[in-house]
Formats: structure tokens, C-alpha cells, sequence
């Protein structure tokens, strides 16, 4: 998509408003086209279109638009309706809301993101079945190793059980490091 030593690319259409890397605002922009920024920005950017924040960047606001590419610097919230795009150069801290999000290797990101897919029901695992009749799934048969080949019952009914179970796996690493075996 970009080579390494290329600028930034227009994000889909003419760039209508351009701050310049000697121009230093502060308020709140609104827009319905696109925006570049090369200088300093504090305050809000709010716009149909896309944002590109150059190299020499640096932005303190919150930024809501279709589309945003960061090469520069940007502090506060970003809102996406479609794909934020952290470049190798590009550095943001705050949180995302976006549809889709690319970080380039070196390109930093520090905080909370949330993507589109509100809908989309979280992953859930069906529990185990277990059952107490002899020769089905999840029986043991007291005294006999567990069917899963380990030698090992792993269910743990309680947190002490979990911490001995714990400390003998870790004496078995042990015995098992030095070429020795532990009686059974």
C-alpha cells in the first residue's frame, strides 16, 4: 500500500483543508471534506470526509471522521466510521472507536479500542460433560490412571487441590530435568 520512504498517500479524494507544518490552530474544525494536518492542532476535528495527520504533526484533540491515517503524533480520542491507520511513523495515545484498524510495524498505539461488531455475540465454549456413570465420558476409575493418557487427574474440585496439583507438576519438571522419576 506504502513504501517506506513514500508521504502520505490522499485517503480517497482531494484534500480541501490543509493546516501546514508552520501553522499552529486551536478550536474546533468542522468539515464535510477531507483535512491534512502538518502543524500543531489542539482542540476537536470533526468531518465527513477523511483526516491524514502528516509526519510533522502534532495533534492534541479528539477526531471523529470516515477515514484517518496518522503519520504524526496524535493525543485524545479517534473515531473512525471506517479504518484508522497508525503508519510505521505514527504514534497515538487515547482511545478508538473504530470499523477496522491497521497498525504498521513501529507505529505505536496506547489505549482502549473498541471496533464495529457490537452485535456480534462474544465467544462462548460449552461446558464439559461429565458424568458419574462408569465407562462415560468424564468418568476416572479410583486408583487407574485418567483416560486422557496424562497419568494425571487433572479436575480440580478445590483451590488447594489446584495448588498441590501445582507443585507436583513443578517437582515432576524438576525429577524430570535431573533424569530421574518419582515413585507413584
Amino acid at each position: 500500500m506504502f513504501k517506506k520512504n513514500e508521504g502520505p498517500a490522499v485517503v480517497g479524494g482531494k484534500i480541501e483543508n490543509v493546516f501546514g507544518p508552520n501553522t499552529s490552530f486551536q478550536g474546533h474544525m468542522r468539515s464535510d471534506g477531507n483535512v491534512r494536518v502538518d502543524g500543531v492542532f489542539e482542540g476537536t476535528i470533526e468531518t465527513a470526509g477523511n483526516v491524514i495527520i502528516g509526519p510533522s504533526a502534532r495533534v492534541m484533540a479528539d477526531i471523529t471522521a470516515n477515514a484517518v491515517q496518522v503519520w504524526g503524533a496524535v493525543r485524545g480520542n479517534v473515531t473512525a466510521h471506517g479504518r484508522l491507520e497508525i503508519l510505521p511513523s505514527g504514534r497515538v495515545w487515547g482511545d478508538i472507536h473504530v470499523a477496522s484498524l491497521l497498525i504498521d510495524e513501529g507505529g505505536i498505539f496506547r489505549g482502549q479500542c473498541t471496533m464495529a461488531g457490537d452485535d456480534i455475540e462474544a465467544l462462548s465454549l460449552p461446558a464439559p460433560e461429565r458424568t458419574d456413570v462408569e465407562g462415560e465420558a468424564g468418568s476416572e476409575v479410583p486408583g487407574q490412571a485418567p483416560a486422557n493418557g496424562t497419568g494425571k487427574d487433572w479436575s480440580l474440585p478445590s483451590l488447594q487441590d489446584m495448588h498441590k496439583a501445582v507443585a507436583e507438576s513443578a517437582a515432576d519438571l524438576t525429577l524430570a530435568r535431573s533424569g530421574t522419576h518419582r515413585p507413584r
